[in-house]
C-alpha cells in the first residue's frame, strides 16, 4: 500500500476531495488512483518496492534550470508529477508485479507546466527500470521539438554528479549528437524525425510522441504501436498542449481517454491526465480557467502572475488571444482575422452517439453546390416540437480523381468519413452533379420523411433545382447575401450556445463547423465567410440555407398563430 505521506498520494487525495482545483477528468482519474493506492482493488496494487527505488532514483537527478536549479529533482517535483510517475510505473498486477497495468498515457497540459522536464526524468528513470538492452523513442512534428527532450536529457545527466563519471571502465552515460546511451544497463534513446513512412521496424520499449496536436496524420503513433507487439512492459506516452484545429490525432487521444474515464469504454491500459478547463467560456475572467489548465502555477506563484500578465495582454490585443487561450488555457480557439462562428465545445455538447430517426418528419434541405472540382454538400434540418430541438446532418460530397490530392491539401483523411458514410466520393476531378441530385430524389424514401422544400443557391445549381422541380419537390433560391443569411447564421449559432440543436456524431461536419469563420457587413449583419475560412465549410452553408426555410416557414409560423390567438 501506498504510503499516505507520499506526493503522489497528498496530490491525489487533494485533488479528489477539492481542495487543489482540478477539472473533471484528472479528479476521475485521480479517484481510481486512489483506490488503487489505497489497496482496494483486487486485480492492481501498487509496487511500494518500485515507489522506493524510483525515489532513491530521484534523489540523485538534480535540476538544470528553472526556479529550483540545483535541487534535486525528488525535492522539486510537482504534485501532479508524481502522480505521473508512480501510476504509470509503479501500478502492476496483483498477480503478476513483473507486469505493470498501464501501456498508454495520454498527458494533456499547457504550456510553462515542465512538460518537456518530466518527459526527460521519466526516461532517465526508465534507462535504470526496464531490461538491459531497452529502447526509447520520441517523435515530435519536427526533428527540433523531437530533440527538445534529448537537451533536457543532456542537462540534467550534465549537473547530476552521481550519474557522470565510469561504470566498471565505461562512462555512464555516453551523450552522442543523435543518441543518449546508458552503458550501466545498455540501454539507448533516440530522437526521431516525423515521417510519413519511416518510422515502422522500430522496436520501443517506451517511446514518446511530443506535440501531437501538430501532427497531420495518426501514423507516427500508431507506428510506434505497431513495433511493440513483442514488448511485456509496453509503454507508450501521448503529450501535447490544445491546437486550434480539432482535425488532430491528438484529440482522438483525448476523446479515447474521456470515454474510458466516463465509463462508456472498457479499457484498463490506459492513463490520462487531462488539464483542460471544464469552463471554456469564460477564460477573461475566470481564475479557475487558469489553475486547472496549468497545475504547475498552483506550486509557483511566478508562473501563475505571469499567466495573469499574459491575459491582459490577450483581452486588449486580438493578436495575441489565438495563442494565450489555446497554450496557456487548453481551449481550442480559432479566431484569428476573423470571427470563430462558434465554440466547439458547445458544438460537440450538442452531439448523439444515437442515430437521428428521420421518419415520419418534415424536413427542409439546404444545398450548396460549388464549383464541380470543388466539395459540395447537402444539409438536412427537422423542428422537434416533442423536445424543442432542432435537428440537423449533413453530407458532402467530393471528386472520386481528387481524394489523394484533397487529403494532402486540406490535412484530411476522406477515405475515412467516405467509409463512415459521412462523404460520397462521385465522378472523376469533377464531382457528378447526377449523383447528388439522385441522393436527394431518393431521400424522402430512404428515411421515410417529407421533404417541405429545397434551399439552393443560383449558383451551379440551376440545373440540379429544375430537375428537383419537375419531381415535384419545392425548390427556392436563397440568395447567398448578409441580409438574407444573417437571421439563419445567428439562430444556429445560438441554438448551439443553448444546447436547443442535436447531431449525430459526425466528424466531417465537426471539421468545417471548427472552420467557419464569420465577418459583418457595414449593418452589422452577420455571415459565414468562405473565402476568409479556414479550409471547407461547404456543409455549414448548406445547413444554414436549409435553417432559413425552416424559420420562414415554421418558426415565423408559429409566432404568427400566438399572435392571431392573443
Amino acid at each position: 500500500m501506498l504510503s499516505k505521506k507520499h506526493p503522489s498520494y497528498v496530490y491525489a487525495k487533494a485533488v479528489a476531495e477539492g481542495s487543489i482545483n482540478a477539472p473533471r477528468y484528472v479528479k476521475l482519474q485521480c479517484q481510481e488512483f486512489l483506490l488503487i493506492a489505497n489497496d482496494k482493488l483486487a486485480k492492481y496494487r501498487i509496487d511500494d518496492v518500485l515507489v522506493d527505488k524510483i525515489d532513491r532514483l530521484l534523489n540523485l537527478l538534480i535540476m538544470a534550470k528553472g526556479l529550483q536549479a540545483g535541487q534535486s529533482v525528488k525535492n522539486a517535483l510537482a504534485g501532479f508529477q508524481w502522480l505521473l510517475i508512480i501510476a504509470v510505473l509503479c501500478t502492476v498486477y496483483r498477480d503478476n508485479p513483473q507486469k505493470r497495468r498501464y501501456e498508454n498515457c495520454v498527458f494533456e497540459i499547457c504550456r510553462k507546466n515542465g512538460k518537456t522536464f518530466i518527459v526527460a526524468v521519466l526516461f532517465l528513470l526508465l534507462f535504470f527500470l526496464e531490461p538491459r538492452f531497452s529502447k526509447f523513442y520520441s517523435v515530435a512534428p519536427d526533428g527540433s521539438l523531437s530533440r527538445e527532450v534529448k537537451t533536457a536529457l543532456d542537462d540534467i545527466l550534465s549537473m547530476s554528479p552521481a550519474l557522470n563519471g565510469t561504470y566498471k571502465g565505461k562512462l555512464k552515460f555516453k551523450k552522442l549528437r543523435d543518441s543518449v546511451k546508458c552503458q550501466i544497463t545498455d540501454s539507448e534513446y533516440i530522437p526521431l524525425n516525423y515521417s510519413t513512412s519511416r518510422l515502422d521496424g522500430k522496436l520501443p520499449n517506451v517511446f514518446l510522441v511530443d506535440e501531437a496536436g501538430a501532427l497531420p496524420n495518426t501514423y507516427p503513433i500508431e507506428a510506434m504501436r505497431s513495433g511493440q507487439l513483442t514488448i511485456l512492459n509496453k509503454l507508450g506516452f501521448v503529450i501535447s498542449t490544445k491546437y486550434p484545429t480539432i482535425n488532430n490525432p491528438f484529440e482522438d487521444e483525448v476523446g479515447y481517454a474521456k470515454k474510458v474515464l466516463d465509463g462508456q469504454v472498457e479499457d484498463d491500459a490506459i492513463f490520462s491526465l487531462l488539464y483542460e478547463p471544464d469552463n471554456k467560456t469564460d477564460w477573461t475572467t475566470d481564475d479557475g480557467v487558469l489553475e486547472q489548465a496549468n497545475p504547475l502555477a498552483l506550486e509557483v506563484p511566478e508562473i501563475m502572475a505571469d499567466l495573469k500578465k499574459k491575459r491582459i495582454q490577450a483581452i486588449e490585443v486580438p493578436s495575441k488571444r489565438e495563442n494565450f487561450v489555446t497554450k496557456h488555457c487548453n481551449i481550442s480557439y480559432s479566431g484569428q482575422g476573423s470571427e470563430s462562428y462558434v465554440s466547439m465545445e458547445d458544438l460537440q455538447a450538442c452531439r448523439s452517439d444515437e442515430p437521428i430517426d428521420w421518419n415520419g418528419r418534415e424536413v427542409y434541405l439546404g444545398v450548396d453546390l460549388s464549383m464541380s472540382n470543388d466539395n459540395c454538400a447537402v444539409g438536412i434540418v427537422a423542428y422537434d416540437e416533442n423536445t424543442d430541438m432542432v435537428l440537423i446532418d449533413a453530407l458532402a460530397f467530393i471528386p472520386e480523381g481528387k481524394i489523394d490530392e484533397k487529403n494532402k491539401l486540406e490535412k484530411i483523411n476522406y477515405y475515412e468519413f467516405i467509409e463512415a458514410m459521412k462523404c460520397v466520393a462521385c465522378g472523376d476531378r469533377t464531382v457528378d452533379y447526377a449523383v447528388i441530385e439522385s441522393f436527394v430524389l431518393q431521400l424522402e424514401e430512404k428515411l421515410g420523411c417529407k421533404i417541405c422544400s429545397i434551399g439552393y443557391d443560383r449558383y451551379n445549381a440551376i440545373s440540379s433545382a429544375q430537375k428537383w422541380n419537375d419531381a415535384g419537390l419545392v425548390c427556392i433560391e436563397i440568395r447567398q447575401h448578409s441580409s438574407l443569411l444573417h437571421a439563419p447564421t445567428k439562430w444556429l449559432s445560438e441554438l448551439i450556445e443553448n444546447g436547443k440543436m442535436r447531431y449525430e456524431s459526425n466528424k466531417l461536419l465537426e471539421i468545417n463547423f471548427n472552420n467557419a469563420r464569420c465577418t459583418y457587413d457595414t449593418n452589422l449583419n452577420r455571415y459565414v465567410n468562405k473565402k476568409k475560412s479556414n479550409g471547407k465549410v461547404d456543409e455549414v452553408v448548406a445547413i444554414i440555407n436549409a435553417l432559413y426555410l425552416l424559420q420562414q416557414d415554421v418558426i415565423l409560423k408559429n409566432t404568427l398563430d400566438w399572435a392571431v390567438q392573443i
